[in-house]
């Protein structure tokens, strides 16, 4: 029988193997942390960025819009041929205090300069409440511009309902009145007739976003709207620090600009054909790893250098306000 030769022990990992397992398995669960967090980071970016552009886009295009419809009272071209109904209530009127029913007035009472579309540039909260009765201490975030306007929704009403006031014009005279029908019109408007939503809106800048204090700039707007009627908020997007404006006022009435204007006086606005629009738009999150160092030239604001850690970006767009540049060229 041949001699069993010698049993060789079993042994495991040594001290040095383990310490070596443990560091590479250390080294590729960081890499993966690493790889997660940076992945997250990009996402949550990306998505901050996006929503911005997103909110920006949509309140350009509303007030883009809205502007480029002031004056527009469906086939009456002539503002002062306007007269609202006794009937409307002076309680939703959102002009300055000593002026009565200034919302439903499309003309100046004293001079006959049209309403359809006034301004105030970099505004302050005095200036805005002192304007515009219906805005409230502490809302307006000071230095943005502010701008009425005064038109009809673009479609005709099928059928006027409460709490909504309308335009009912023949094309030779208007009657503003509380929906669903005048009670007792102070004229007759003849067939053929139509009615109108009236839709005035006063945009702005508010200070907050959902609750005062929470610093989130806001593109608002005041619209003449719901129970009364009266002027209800409706804000378009988060993250709007400034609102400018530059009015193209047509001065040899070839309905061309001739001069871009940041502060017109509501005579020279009588002579507005296009406006340049500016939005500076922040994200409403922060970025821990960027901070802001770029300084914002917009028209005729302060330059303005947050030092923070927010994104930001200038929109800008140019519209043309037809229906006040028609109603120049046929001498109105």
């Amino acid at each position: 029988m041949p001699p069993i030769g010698r049993i060789r022990p079993q042994t495991g990992f040594t001290v040095v193997e383990l310490l070596i397992a443990m560091l590479l398995s250390m080294t590729l669960g960081a890499a993966i942390v690493t790889v997660f967090v940076n992945n997250s980071y990009s996402f949550n970016q990306d998505e901050n960025l996006a929503r911005m552009q997103d909110d920006a886009r949509h309140a350009l295009r509303e007030i883009a819009f809205d502007i480029s419809m002031a004056g527009h009272y469906a086939d009456l071209h002539i503002p002062d041929a306007i007269t609202p109904d006794g009937a409307l209530a002076i309680g939703t009127d959102c002009g300055p205090a000593s002026e009565v029913n200034w919302m439903y007035r499309t003309v100046d009472a004293g001079t006959g300069d049209s309403l359809s579309i006034t301004a105030i540039d970099n505004a302050s909260s005095a200036d805005a409440t002192a304007a515009h009765s219906c805005f409230q201490g502490g809302e307006l975030l000071d230095g943005a511009d502010i701008v009425a306007i005064k038109r009809v929704v673009g479609a005709e009403a099928a059928a006027p309902t409460a709490n909504n006031v309308y335009l009912r014009t023949n094309g030779t005279v208007g009657l503003l009145y509380n929906g669903p029908v005048p009670t007792v019109p102070p004229f007759a408007v003849n067939p053929p007739r139509a009615d109108w939503q009236y839709r005035p809106s006063i945009y702005y800048i508010r200070q907050f976003a959902n609750t005062p204090g929470d610093n989130v700039p806001t593109l608002c707007r005041k619209a003449l709207r719901g129970a009364g009627p009266g002027m209800a908020t409706e804000c378009l997007a988060t993250g709007i620090e400034n609102l400018q404006i530059e009015y193209g006022i047509d001065i040899n009435q070839d309905g061309h600009p001739n001069v871009y204007m940041t502060s017109p006086s509501v005579a020279q606005m009588q002579g507005v054909v296009s406006a340049r629009i500016f939005l500076l738009a922040r994200t409403t999150d922060i970025d821990t790893r960027y901070t802001n160092t770029k300084t914002y030239s917009i028209s005729n604001a302060p330059a303005f250098a947050p030092g923070d850690s927010f994104h930001r970006r200038v929109f800008s767009t140019s519209v043309s306000i037809q229906n006040i540049r028609s109603m120049n060229m046929m001498g109105f």
